[in-house]
């Protein structure tokens, strides 16, 4: 996969902080000093562990999380703190699939009128809209009777499809991919994940993609950030990051990765313990020498 090299995305020691709930308590450090950039049809992959910051900063993002200090960038414009009308503003260009396909869909609406609506709200006539929403329909590899169907009425695997229609309905620039695929079995991720392959492919659509899984975002990722704690711990091309990681967070993350093979699964297994043994024998060493 080859990447462009003008930026639309830039994110400049990005830091996110929540008020305590308890009096006079510091807040909470959700994300510290992150630097990223994503490149125009570029896809990074986001990886790491539940807690460790990555949806929070597809949620700063797209103006869901509140940003202490830093900048975010996107096409040149500084978007860290950009007001609601704003964000309407963007929409356009910036756009979020969110991991469960089903509760992200209205279940009162018909397809149709899911995919239809943000077009209405960005002033196309409901004649341009229908238009619109058939080609979406086909590009996603739905029938044209999907229109007139409930969201309870497709499998997850097409509920997925339907959100991704609807992200891209307004052809968007960037799409914020929040855990896409984790929601769905093996053989439909893979067919999700090519999806989304073929659609950057033929509209140079580029992907901020959350996932805590090093296959999956070796998969679709040109590059690959790790996130650990709040914080980058490591970053680079997909291919070298998911096959030969340097840092001791993402090679625990590598070998917990499942695999068909039960004899490698096993070894790993075997790899991960020793690996945690030696990285807490050097801390004890640490604490020693202390």
């Amino acid at each position: 996969m080859s990447t462009q090299n003008a930026p639309l995305l830039t994110v400049d020691n990005l830091v996110v902080e929540y008020p305590s709930k308890k009096f006079r308590a510091k807040p909470f450090r959700a994300l510290t000093d992150i630097n990223i950039t994503i490149g125009q049809g570029e896809t990074l992959g986001l990886v790491g562990e539940s807690g460790s910051g990555k949806t929070t900063l597809g949620r700063a993002v797209l103006g869901l999380a509140p940003v202490t200090a830093g900048k975010i960038t996107f096409e040149g414009k500084d978007i860290s703190h950009a007001t609601r009308k704003q964000r309407r503003t963007l929409s356009r260009d910036l756009q979020v699939v969110f991991q469960d396909p089903y509760t992200s869909l209205n279940p009162a609406l018909e397809i149709g009128d899911i995919l239809a609506e943000p077009l209405g709200v960005q002033g196309m006539s409901p004649a341009e809209a229908k238009k619109r929403v058939k080609e979406l329909l086909d590009q996603v590899g739905l029938p044209a009777d999907a229109l007139h169907r409930l969201p309870r009425e497709f499998s997850g695997g097409q509920r997925q499809r339907v959100a991704i229609a609807r992200a891209l309905a307004l052809s968007p620039k960037l799409i914020v991919c929040d855990e896409p695929v984790s929601a769905l079995d093996l053989s439909t991720q893979a067919r999700v994940l090519d999806l989304f392959l073929q659609i950057q492919k033929d509209t140079g659509v580029s992907y901020l993609f959350v996932s805590h899984d090093l296959d999956v975002v070796r998969h679709i990722s040109h590059r690959v950030a790790v996130m650990y704690h709040g914080e980058i711990v490591e970053q680079g091309p997909a291919e070298i990051v998911t096959r030969d990681p340097e840092h001791p967070y993402t090679q625990r993350l590598l070998l917990a990765s499942p695999v068909p093979d039960p004899d490698r699964q096993e070894q790993r297994r075997a790899d991960r313990h020793r690996l945690l043994e030696s990285q807490r024998h050097q801390i004890e060493q640490a604490g020693a020498l202390a």
